[in-house]
């Protein structure tokens, strides 16, 4: 149960339009505290204790609205309709082909990326503060008219961001007039040390998955599914970050890292699954990710 009191919600600046953006804070009485606005549903801070209680900033971000405004990292946003690549900029539904707007071309190969050239992250939701079954929480809402970077139909979506005990709920609906691809997800870069401390490299993860999607050239997956054993995908039983990141193998070439799909281990779609874990020996600490999904997103 959380009974402390939650900060109002503070302006975080002008948007493009001439509207103004909201700063929202939720915080426990552990001092884990997380900072979101509703530009973009945009997590621009998350405070973490370490083994000694102290806190950090484990996300990067910055401090006001305006370098989000220009900046192409997606850093925290809220990321739809369809977060990831679709290959070419198109695709079909119901025998119909939907041209999408082309905004990225990893290896000189274009296809849409993340929702295009605005996407969720550069628009304004509507956004209620309050509390969930003794929660903080934030509730966003934005209505994504039809044709929107080139998808059909109205899609109502909600998120909801909440603070259960030292962790970090994010839920999403989506309903829609019309069929459609959605597939919303969070764009946070996480440096468990702290924002400024430097490399993650010796950060040590553990995916559970046994097999991962390879990509092509334009970073769209094959269609194949390959066992990560015998290759610098293997994060199955944990090893740092760094340690097979600078590895001869294309597909690490291909992403200058890793920027890959994983296939989940017995991947449940009723009820969240530990899917990864990352652990900081510095400052001892530990991020999990659950999930109902059957894939996760290694991106470094």
């Amino acid at each position: 149960m959380n009974d402390q009191p939650q900060p109002t919600p503070i302006d975080f600046g002008p948007t493009p339009d001439g509207q103004t953006a909201q700063l929202f804070t939720l915080r426990n009485p552990n001092g884990f505290e997380a900072r979101i606005t509703n530009y973009g549903g945009i997590v621009t801070h998350l405070l973490v204790p370490d083994h000694d209680g102290v806190l950090a900033d484990v996300v990067l971000g910055f401090d006001s609205l305006e370098p989000y405004i220009t900046d192409s990292s997606h850093f925290g946003a809220l990321i739809g309709r369809v977060g990831n690549r679709i290959g070419g900029g198109a695709f079909t539904l119901d025998g119909e082909i939907y041209d999408l707007v082309k905004n990225n071309e990893p290896h000189g190969v274009p296809c849409h990326l993340h929702g295009g050239l605005k996407g969720f992250g550069r628009v304004l939701w509507e956004a209620v503060q309050g509390v969930d079954d003794d929660h903080p929480s934030v509730r966003l809402r934005y209505l994504s008219p039809d044709g929107e970077e080139g998808y059909p139909g109205n899609l109502e979506c909600f998120v909801t961001y909440k603070l259960i005990k030292n962790a970090l709920h994010i839920d999403y609906m989506a309903t829609g007039d019309k069929r459609t691809p959605v597939n919303l997800t969070n764009h946070s870069y996480f440096n468990l040390t702290g924002e400024g401390s430097g490399t993650i490299l010796d950060h040590v993860a553990t995916i559970h998955a046994s097999h991962f999607t390879p990509v092509a050239r334009g970073m769209i997956p094959t269609g194949e599914i390959i066992p990560v054993s015998d290759t610098p995908f293997d994060f199955t039983t944990g090893k740092s970050i760094g340690r097979d990141i600078e590895n001869s193998d294309e597909q690490v070439r291909l992403s200058d890292g890793f920027d890959h799909n994983f296939v989940v281990d017995d991947a449940n779609l009723d009820e969240p699954i530990l899917v990864a874990t990352v652990y900081d020996p510095e400052s001892g600490r530990i991020m999990e990710t659950w999930t109902t999904e059957p894939g996760i997103q290694f991106y470094t």
